[in-house]
């Protein structure tokens, strides 16, 4: 079956007209930078927009006086809607170009973001952040696609770790800025400012990335994209990627939303700005993520999952401390393994796919997404049934199933270097 079948993208033919592997850009290589760059300011406003929320929670509770698993569905209405709908734009961008679909999805979420701050009740506020999501769905599958096609393979976890870095900066910042705005001002100024520094950023994303060199149109035709998908699916490895990657983020969902509640409450009793600069510990996810190429190097693909699992597990134990301090430093552990086991699994599932890239990421960010839906709705649930405790408890559970999943991975790849050494 060839690429263009199954709606992939392909490098035609070694005509000097024609854009080759050998012309696709590297680190150091023109356009690099701006690439980059566009990508970066691409998944700051991102994670911007659909975090937005998960901040002020406490407030939006306060304002609508509802409980902390009410509120939580203002996050996770946002990544459920990107979860549904990552897979039907990935196919949009097969067909269309991944550069147009992320522009169109990012004017649309900038300008739902705009209207976020009106919402008159709960109900549409939680209808309006799942529009958000939804229009947000276009971007990290065909971002991913985009850096597959047009970086060289040695350079794509490094080029794709600084998209993930880009995220947890959008995540750091806005959570950041809407803790101090609201301090002041309360959660609709806060959101609202989330919303401008959005569209600035969408404006230099579409300003500064280049247009693609190795693209070609695929079908939108629904038999051939239920087919690729379908060839996804059946891949073992890929199932346990879209696995690792939904487990990493339901710690994460659940942990990021729910811990403004347990630093409001005794015995820290912090106001609401301290509480969005706690969110600062992101940086150690931009690092841990643009360094997971190293990390791979050194450790293999699995044994960096085993490492980001087992720093995520430490920093979870650490956060059940009393100690402001210890709590922070659990923070940092998390924020680290989770991003650079995302970082992994997510350069992984592009490496893997050898056929319809943007559709084999859009089924590693609906999986991911819907994890992070599930550890935002999971964890406020078990906050309100058994206070941090049971945040943390879900959380280990995850873990588990990372690791769990990293070990019969093992198994299976040692199996086969037998089989194929008998034969």
């Amino acid at each position: 079956m060839s690429p263009a079948s199954t709606g992939a993208s392909t490098v035609v033919g070694a005509d000097a007209s024609v854009p080759t592997a050998d012309s696709r850009v590297s680190p150091g290589g023109p356009g690099y930078r701006r690439m980059s760059f566009a990508l970066f300011l691409a998944g700051v406003a991102t994670f911007a927009l659909l975090y937005s929320t998960q901040a002020l929670l406490p407030l939006i509770s306060g304002e609508f006086g509802v409980a902390a698993g009410d509120a939580s569905w203002t996050v996770a209405a946002a990544t459920g809607g990107l979860a549904l709908f990552v897979l039907p734009m990935s196919a949009l961008s097969e067909r269309f170009g991944r550069r147009a679909v992320m522009t169109a999805s990012l004017a649309v979420a900038v300008t739902l973001g705009l209207l976020v701050p009106l919402a008159p009740s709960l109900g549409v506020l939680i209808a309006l952040r799942a529009l958000q999501g939804a229009a947000l769905a276009g971007l990290p599958a065909s971002a991913t696609a985009y850096l597959a096609e047009e970086v060289s393979p040695k350079a794509l976890i490094t080029a794709i770790g600084l998209f993930v870095a880009g995220n947890s900066v959008g995540g750091m910042s806005g959570r950041v800025i809407t803790g101090w705005v609201a301090q002041e001002w309360g959660w609709r100024v806060a959101v609202a400012v989330i919303g401008v520094i959005a569209v600035a950023c969408a404006v230099a994303f579409r300003l500064l990335l280049p247009a693609p060199r190795h693209f070609k149109a695929g079908s939108l035709r629904p038999r051939v994209l239920a087919r690729t998908v379908r060839d996804h699916l059946s891949n073992p490895l890929l199932c346990r990627l879209y696995a690792i990657g939904a487990l990493f983020m339901t710690v994460f969902g659940g942990v990021y939303t729910v811990i403004g509640y347990r630093l409001t409450e005794a015995p820290f009793s912090l106001p609401q700005g301290i509480i969005g600069s706690i969110f600062l510990v992101y940086l150690v996810g931009t690092v841990s993520a643009s360094t997971a190429g190293r990390l791979v190097g050194r450790l293999g693909r699995r044994g960096a999952l085993y490492a980001g699992g087992g720093t995520t597990a430490a920093g979870l134990l650490l956060s059940l401390a009393g100690s402001l301090p210890l709590v922070l430093l659990g923070l940092v552990l998390i924020t680290a393994g989770f991003f650079a086991g995302h970082a992994v699994a997510s350069s992984a599932v592009s490496k893997t796919a050898t056929h319809g890239r943007a559709q084999a990421s859009a089924l590693y960010q609906s999986a991911y997404y819907i994890g992070s839906s599930a550890g935002s709705t999971v964890g406020a649930v078990a906050f309100h049934a058994a206070g941090w405790a049971g945040t943390v408890g879900v959380g280990l559970l995850a873990v588990l199933g990372v690791v769990t999943i990293t070990v019969f991975g093992t198994r299976a790849a040692r199996l086969h270097r037998r089989h194929l050494a008998a034969a």
